[in-house]
């Protein structure tokens, strides 16, 4: 690995670790980087999610407070049982998937992802329009914990966009607190991608010198910036983020 590569590397996990926390999609950011390092396909989703792993870490010692939250408290320990079984599922699905079909996956999955973050507002409203009504409360929770195994298994597949799913996830299980929600998205996501990398570490197919300092980059950004997500406005900075989303689908369409 060249200096300008891992210069280059390190910015965009930093950048990637803070978009996580404040509004989600830094794999927007951070795996098409190590795509054009030349990391082969499925190395470079593994090495990414271990890359973002610390950052994610270090935005829920962040939102530690927020944690204390007693709806999500009460839903914690079903929320992980079942992103332990999900993660353990997704990455398994990616190791025995080939490199050629992965790829030409890539740019449906960053599009996807994409659209899915860009309409984060419609399904919230949709959401809260359904938690308004005692029936509908009843049968969001038990859609809501079918969805989260759905997510969980994205999440150790390839997992950029998550964000917004878990979040509309946690809404249909009733956590109303918007920092509650943060708190609780980010602990879940860390330990369904700590699951995942178990995986693809006993596969070897981690590239160890990008990830350490792809690493370093996102701890930073991940801490610095859940800091600041509980004091900023988001709006632009999503929209940033969806602009980059688009921008990469594209390109590996057109690749």
């Amino acid at each position: 690995m060249h200096l300008g590569e891992g210069v280059f590397l390190f910015f965009a996990a930093l950048a990637a670790g803070a978009l996580n926390s404040v509004a989600g999609g830094g794999s927007f950011i951070s795996f098409p980087s190590l795509l054009f390092a030349r990391i082969a396909p499925i190395s470079a989703n593994a090495t990414n999610t271990m890359a973002l792993w610390p950052g994610t870490i270090a935005s829920t010692v962040a939102y530690r407070d927020a944690l204390k939250d007693p709806q999500a408290r009460k839903l914690l320990p079903p929320l992980l049982m079942m992103g332990v079984a999900g993660g353990a599922a997704g990455a398994y699905i990616l190791l025995r998937t080939p490199q050629h079909i992965f790829m030409k996956l890539v740019p449906w999955l960053l599009l996807g992802a994409t659209l899915l973050f860009a309409s984060s507002g419609r399904i919230t409203a949709w959401v809260r329009r359904q938690s308004g009504h005692a029936h509908g409360r009843r049968m969001l929770f038990t859609g809501g914990l079918a969805l989260e195994l759905l997510i969980t298994v994205y999440i150790g597949y390839f997992g950029a966009g998550a964000g917004i799913l878990t979040l509309g996830m946690l809404a249909l299980l009733g956590i109303e607190d918007i920092h509650a929600m943060n708190g609780t998205k980010t602990l879940l996501v860390s330990v369904v991608n700590g699951v995942a990398l178990i995986l693809f570490v006993s596969a070897k197919v981690i590239v160890w010198p990008e990830a350490i300092v792809m690493l370093a980059g996102a701890a930073a950004g991940g801490y610095g910036g859940a800091y600041y997500a509980q004091k900023v406005n988001p709006r632009a900075i999503r929209a940033i983020v969806i602009a980059v989303g688009f921008g990469m689908a594209a390109y590996f369409f057109v690749r």
